[in-house]
């Protein structure tokens, strides 16, 4: 079916196209045509009408069958700026230590706070820590507090709420949540202790 110049693919070959863009593996036409309740000849069919539907108007990714199952991969054509993408990705790649989440929940729960505020939750110092966090774009310098010496005080960025999956910062768990989650993993830790030793 025609639509402006484009052609349409049709309901099956659609729904098998989702299902193999989030599959982390291949996908055989069995599982296909039990997950979408249709006749394997009709998902034969569909993954064909796909495979050319993706050849014809050039698409960034191309269906295979490989070892006898379906997988959509990349267009090899389009290799080096995957592998460009990779290498920014990588370098873009937000790993930080258990002392960096420390922080970074002392500053989410506590901001705008200075970094001897900080260091007095945590009761190391919190210099390096900080910087790394800065680096990361995870938090930013948000002016300076009136008081001796005028620190600076620190705050979360656009950056953190995006790295952990956040609209905003009213997202964040409460406190009282938090340690109600600790006390019962606390719990299920002991219970599965028991468990083990039994």
């Amino acid at each position: 079916m025609a639509k402006s110049g484009l052609t349409l693919l049709s309901a099956t070959a659609s729904r098998i196209e989702a299902v193999l863009f989030v599959a982390s593996t291949q996908v055989s036409e069995r599982e296909l045509s039990e997950t979408l309740a249709v006749p394997t000849r009709e998902i034969s069919a569909a993954l064909l009408e796909l495979q050319e539907h993706l050849a014809k108007h050039a698409h960034g990714i191309e269906l295979q069958n490989i070892a006898g199952a379906w997988q959509l991969v990349t267009n090899p054509h389009y290799a080096e700026i995957i592998s460009l993408f990779r290498d920014v990705s990588e370098r873009q790649r937000v790993r930080i230590s258990k002392a960096s989440v420390e922080t970074l929940a002392i500053i989410a729960y506590n901001q705008p706070v200075t970094r001897s505020e900080v260091e007095e939750i945590r009761s190391v110092r919190s210099e390096s820590v900080i910087e790394t966090l800065l680096s990361h774009g995870l938090i930013k310098m948000a002016g300076r507090k009136k008081s001796v010496g005028s620190p600076w005080l620190y705050r979360t960025t656009d950056r953190f709420l995006e790295v952990f999956g956040l609209a905003s910062m009213s997202e964040l768990p409460s406190l009282e949540e938090i340690s109600i989650a600790g006390v019962s993993q606390e719990e299920q830790n002991k219970e599965d202790e028991a468990d083990s030793q039994a």
